[in-house]
């Protein structure tokens, strides 16, 4: 198999062999769910785990922001982070300091606490790798699984794409771009997507939350915005009708993807919320995120599931693509 996520396909078989027998699982494994969910009486636990592999610049804070983005997602907020991190022979301790300082500053900002984990000097690695798993909470009438998508839902997304991948390959692939004579201050822009306009999507996801008739959301992260349509409606058991044209691809990703030749709708896209709300609430939602300062944009519609998944380009209706791996996953692996 290639680097990147396991095939849907393997994974859906592989998780069907297991099925979850705890009557208090509200929500289990499942392709295009974000998280775990599990019943506590008033509150429900909200339970996720993410590794950062593919950033070695600022891997800390990548790793607090993409798991609390996930519990998110859920409806839930985010509240305990546990952090595994593994580390290459050699390593001096000044990685291991600035590794716990960009956990540290990611819980503070996001009113996370860090409550434990695992340190280890790891035979066999190249750069640091780390696991996070992210605890949180919720209340059971506010959660939401990607599963609650409906059809006739339309299909909201913030900020663009792609804010992640956009960000990690001007930080680790920064000669590669000047070669193919990206300027260099367009690359610095871009590395400071993790920032600005950030990788989280907690905000973006409370403000949904409060504007109300959200039926689900997800974040699309490995196998970029395409694949995470594709789950949001595998999960919903619905189907999709995307514009191309109404996504908006970031100036930036746009000319670091024609460099690197790669396709911007397959980069991984953690920074970006999707969002399937209800026709009559999704003006409403638009009309917040604007006043809120936050891009967003109706980039289709989920359907009847006979509809199948579509992308409208130019006027031409097209099969929704399929990337097996991340784009990055593509640019970073040996040729």
């Amino acid at each position: 198999m290639e680097v990147g996520k396991l095939p849907a396909e393997l994974l859906a078989r592989l998780l069907s062999r297991h099925p979850v027998t705890d009557p208090r699982v509200l929500v289990g494994p499942a392709p295009g769910e974000d998280a775990a969910a599990i019943d506590m009486g008033d509150r429900v636990l909200v339970a996720k785990t993410d590794p950062i592999t593919f950033a070695t610049d600022a891997i800390g804070w990548y790793a607090v922001n993409v798991n609390a983005n996930d519990i998110a997602t859920m409806g839930a907020e985010p509240r305990w982070f546990l952090a595994t991190v593994l580390l290459p022979e050699g390593a001096e301790e000044r990685l291991a300091e600035e590794i716990f300082e960009q956990i540290a500053t990611a819980c503070e900002e996001l009113g996370i606490a860090l409550v434990g984990g695992h340190t280890e000097i790891t035979y066999g690695l190249s750069r640091p790798v780390i696991a996070g798993c992210l605890l949180g909470e919720a209340e059971r009438e506010r959660l939401l699984p990607s599963r609650g998508a409906r059809p006739g839902d339309i299909l909201v997304l913030t900020k663009g794409i792609a804010v992640e991948g956009t960000a990690i390959l001007a930080r680790e692939a920064r000669q590669d771009l000047k070669r193919a004579g990206v300027a260099s201050d367009l690359i610095d822009r871009a590395a400071e997507f993790l920032h600005r306009p950030g990788i989280s999507v907690v905000r973006d996801a409370r403000l949904a939350m409060n504007t109300g008739g959200v039926h689900a959301m997800h974040d699309p992260t490995e196998g970029g915005l395409i694949t995470g349509l594709r789950e949001i409606a595998t999960a919903a058991g619905t189907g999709i009708r995307v514009d191309a044209g109404a996504i908006p691809v970031l100036p930036e990703t746009r000319v670091i993807c024609d460099a690197l030749k790669l396709d911007p709708l397959g980069l991984i896209a953690s920074g970006a919320l999707l969002a399937a709300v209800a026709p009559d609430r999704a003006p409403m939602l638009l009309d917040a995120y604007h006043n809120a300062g936050i891009v967003a944009a109706a980039i289709g519609e989920l359907t009847h599931p006979n509809d199948g998944m579509w992308l409208e380009r130019e006027g031409e209706r097209l099969p929704l693509p399929l990337f097996d791996r991340d784009e990055i996953a593509r640019y970073f692996s040996p040729q």
